[in-house]
């Protein structure tokens, strides 16, 4: 199967998935400094999904800037040892790999994603799907390739450069990590990293960012 012909299935298995979390059964779990987690049970996965909304004091370009430059995700991204980028399809698509540590005596797990940036003409919001393909590279020694995992950004424009952000992740890890220890420390990652988010959005490089395919 061709990638163009996977990304064809994701968008329609994720545009079916995420429309299916609507607003129930999301429950809070932690809110500090504007930053909310939530979590829900799935039917079909033991593990829990994540959803985390905020307001940012940023543009559209600007958190889209970031999230693209993959090769600094290990400077906000909770508990990533590395993170490059492997191809870039376009300016709004590219795929990146990721290393991130787990606590000893669980094995590191890693994973390949496609990030790719899609903008409604009308509405303004944008939204940044993640789905992940675990054949792209050969698996790595010691390292347990995450096989399934589809993460979501919709990113609102609010004006006067304020932003509403709604990131919503499903994703299994793998190997022998029980779902309940995944499950309890499953909102610390989210919250750090949007923490240090707030952090990455005020560097120089991405103050003035303007991305010539989205509309601020």
């Amino acid at each position: 199967m061709t990638h163009k012909i996977s990304l064809v299935t994701i968008f329609l298995l994720s545009a079916l998935y995420f429309s299916g979390y609507g607003q129930e059964n999301w429950k809070l779990k932690t809110e500090k400094g504007g930053i909310a987690v939530y979590m829900r049970a799935l039917p079909d996965s033991k593990f829990k999904a994540i959803k985390v909304e905020c307001e940012l004091e940023a543009t559209l370009s600007q958190l889209v800037a970031v999230i693209l430059d993959v090769n600094t995700g290990a400077e906000w991204v909770y508990s990533t040892k590395s993170s490059v980028l492997l191809k870039q399809v376009s300016p709004s698509e590219l795929y990146y790999y990721s290393e991130v540590s787990v606590p000893w005596p669980a094995s590191n797990r890693d994973f390949i994603a496609m990030l790719k940036v899609v903008q409604d003409t009308h509405t303004r919001v944008v939204t940044v799907y993640g789905p992940t393909f675990p054949d792209y590279l050969p698996v790595k020694k010691d390292i347990v390739r995450v096989q399934k995992s589809e993460g979501k950004w919709v990113i609102s424009p609010m004006g006067k450069g304020r932003i509403k952000v709604e990131y919503t992740l499903r994703a299994d890890p793998g190997g022998d990590i029980p779902a309940w220890l995944v499950n309890m420390f499953a909102t610390k990652g989210p919250y750090e990293s949007f923490k240090k988010l707030k952090e990455q959005l005020k560097k120089p490089e991405y103050a003035h960012a303007h991305l010539g395919f989205i509309t601020d």
